[in-house]
């Protein structure tokens, strides 16, 4: 291990070395006057396993968690300040278009260092993680590399699918530019079987469902950086076009005095998905060591499907349409944020700053039925309309704005602490069916505090007030795609964030000589207002639940996690890796009034990984294993409880010609299905009147997959 006296991040090393089973890992602060705790990698190390990308290096160090950057997804809006991923100490102005993404398009043959961060730092543009990645690639004048990938996949049902990528990066003096272009196969064929019983257990039924996805996902882009102290600018670009048809089709079989009688169901559910996102960001260093920071990102997805259902007796085809849905959603975001960060003392930093968030969301939901009593519409399908229940347009708008203060303190040469506060307003209206204004305001106070008992015993301790953000989903009346014989949701124009106080401790040590990582963290959440669902029924004769703020809940739990190099037998390129996550919690039922969990209780995990670095071959496999029974998913007329699969990934490696590298994966080799019970009523789950239980299980998709990837 290369150990070098404590520095500041960004600056370089004069270390004296010390070699150690062929490594070069480096030691250094993460912040001025702070115990060496950032664990550096030189490129040197990677070497030896021929890497073709960025992620390939990081797919070599043990216990590493690489999370999104947790902006992505419709209840997350805006940019926030979470995520544990740096290019070059910089945050990726993107959502879509993120960090993560990248490291697939990064040729490892333009990364001078990987930073594991350990501690708080003014430094870091993204904060709250345990441990910051950064990325830091080579300086030079100019270069340009291609990289190639052909991605071949054979599916469980001889289904045989190709797409790739093509990726290039160029610097030119100051400039810089990643430009890839990638196809993904994502084709999906799911098997499904259910057993129909009555409260007796006594059969009524079965059904075998075939549910087909046919999809190539197609995406562009691009991030562009130019840096010339004290100024650094980068433009982000991506473009996404998935559309794909959805067949569907279920054999039934009911049982009945008189004999068995069959009958079919066919489905066919056009996907119209696209997106696109532009993202930039400036930033301006100042001599003192301050630097001023401007983001911005606008973005737009499209997520429509028009889905028609078919039925009839086998022997008496055609099939005729009963069920018509036309859903559309268009979602556009476009977000400021603006932080200076400072330094205060040779000790403490600080930053500030506002983010400014415009998001809407327009949808419409048009349904028909062959049961309905209005007058057949081409609009709906040419089946009559069910205007109850269809949302004829809707609009949900959301301006927000989120202020935010971190101070950083280096308390002694083995801790440190950061405390901030966001201060949080938003203003929600919705129009359509509903006209509604609200307005939300929220602190989110926050303290990390961490101790290095040595340079390699790290104990961290958190306590934080969090918010929830509202899906706009939520509000109006959407499609049901967990439960085929209910086809709404009801919206909720009432409901409000959930919050919660989490507490966090978690203890780390990483052994010497780079031989692994264990930890261990406990975490309890008091939440005060939990989103869950409630009755929201209007018309006793059809009773309806939709989302909404239960009432008091809480969770906690106990996670371990160990990654160990097998040194002692003489396999210092091996690595084992194991999870063990126990969690519970507990809530007040709103239909049933008994005590409830509102989550899983937990899962185990086991991988290895071995590279065979004079032959240029690695394999490997991860084991995950989830901790069933429990917990019930409960509504107005269902009990369902839902059970995670466990499935085994494997795969075998190989580096031909020095730098072809050949893949082939094994996805859910054990074929593992997915299980679920669920109780219907007869009324609500209020009465207690079993009607029907559902005995189901769905599998995963079991494919191979042969990768050839190189660059030049």
């Amino acid at each position: 291990m290369l150990l070098t006296a404590p520095l500041s991040l960004g600056q370089e090393a004069d270390a004296e070395s010390v070699s150690v089973a062929g490594t070069a890992v480096d030691r250094q602060s993460g912040t001025t006057g702070n115990t060496d705790s950032t664990v550096v990698y030189e490129a040197e190390f990677f070497a030896q396993y021929n890497p073709v990308t960025a992620n390939d290096m990081l797919e070599r160090i043990p216990g590493l968690n690489l999370s999104d950057d947790g902006t992505g997804g419709e209840g997350n809006r805006g940019l926030g300040t979470g995520g544990n991923l740096l290019i070059n100490m910089q945050r990726i102005a993107g959502k879509d278009n993120a960090a993560q993404d990248q490291l697939n398009r990064i040729p490892a043959n333009e990364v001078e260092r990987i930073e594991i961060i350990r501690d708080t730092s003014g430094d870091l543009n993204v904060r709250g993680a345990s441990e910051v990645i950064n990325i830091v690639l080579t300086a030079a004048q100019s270069r340009s590399s291609t990289t190639v990938e052909l991605v071949n996949r054979l599916n469980h049902d001889d289904t045989f699918e190709t797409g790739g990528s093509i990726g290039w990066a160029n610097q030119s003096g100051d400039f810089q530019a990643l430009v890839n272009l990638e196809l993904r196969p994502n084709y999906e064929n799911r098997e499904y079987r259910e057993l129909r019983l009555d409260p007796n257990g006594e059969r009524l039924g079965t059904l075998f469902e075939t549910n087909t996805r046919n999809q190539d996902a197609l995406t562009f882009s691009t991030n562009m950086g130019y840096n010339s102290d004290p100024h650094r600018m980068q433009l982000n670009l991506l473009a996404s076009e998935s559309d794909y048809p959805r067949p569907i089709r279920r054999d039934f079989v009911d049982f009945t005095d008189i004999g068995a009688i069959n009958s079919v169901e066919e489905e066919l559910v056009e996907n119209e998905q696209r997106n696109w996102e532009v993202g930039g960001d400036y930033e301006f260093s100042f001599g003192n060591g301050s630097r001023l920071s401007l983001l911005s990102v606008a973005n737009s997805e499209i997520r429509n499907f028009v889905r028609e259902r078919f039925e009839a007796d086998p022997d008496t085809e055609p099939l005729s349409k009963d069920l018509f849905i036309d859903s559309k959603q268009e979602r556009t975001e476009f977000i400021v944020q603006g932080n200076y960060n400072m330094p205060l003392t040779s000790n403490q930093s600080m930053r500030v700053g506002l983010e400014r968030a415009h998001t809407q969301l327009d949808s419409s939901l048009l349904i028909g039925s062959a049961s309905g009593s209005e007058p057949p519409s081409e609009r709906y399908g040419g089946l009559p309309p069910l205007p109850s229940v269809s949302n004829l347009g809707t609009r949900v708008e959301e301006i927000r704005y989120e202020g935010f203060l971190f101070h950083n303190w280096t308390l002694s040469e083995r801790s440190s602490l950061e405390s901030s506060v966001v201060y949080e307003t938003s203003e929600i209206s919705q129009t359509g069916v509903v006209n509604k204004v609200r307005d939300f305001q929220y602190w989110r106070p926050s303290l990390d505090y961490r101790y290095n008992i040595t340079e390699d015993f790290q104990i961290r301790a958190t306590v934080q007030r969090q918010v929830s953000q509202l899906p706009f989903a939520l509000f109006a009346t959407t499609t049901n795609e967990e439960d085929r014989d209910r086809d709404v949701l009801a919206g909720n124009p009432e409901i409000e964030p959930q919050t919660s106080w989490n507490y966090d401790v978690e203890v780390e040590y990483r052994l010497p000589d780079d031989a692994g990582v264990i930890s261990s963290s406990i975490f309890y959440t008091d939440i005060e207002n939990f989103i869950g669902r409630i009755n929201a029924t209007t018309d006793p004769d059809e009773p309806l639940s939709a989302n909404g703020n239960v009432g008091p809940a809480k969770s906690w739990g106990w996670s371990n996690q160990v990654s160990l190099r097998l040194n002692k037998f003489k396999l210092p390129n091996a690595v084992v890796s194991a999870t063990l996550d126990l969690f519970d919690s507990e809530i007040t039922d709103p239909f049933l009034g008994t005590k409830q969990r509102i989550g899983g209780r937990g899962s185990a995990s086991l991988g290895f990984r071995h590279d065979v670095t004079a032959h240029g071959f690695s394999y490997g496999f991860d084991y995950f294993y989830p901790n069933h029974g429990g917990y019930y998913d409960i509504d107005i007329v269902t009990i369902t409880r839902n059970d995670a699969a466990r499935y085994l990934n494997a795969f075998v490696q190989k580096v031909w010609f020095d730098d072809w590298t050949f893949r082939l994966e094994s996805d859910d080799t054990l074929d593992d299905y997915r299980c679920r019970t669920r109780q219907r009523f007869d009324g609500t789950t209020i009465d207690g009147a079993l009607a029907l239980i559902q005995d189901s299980c769905s599998s995963r998709y079991r494919r191979l997959i042969l990768s050839i990837q190189t660059i030049f």
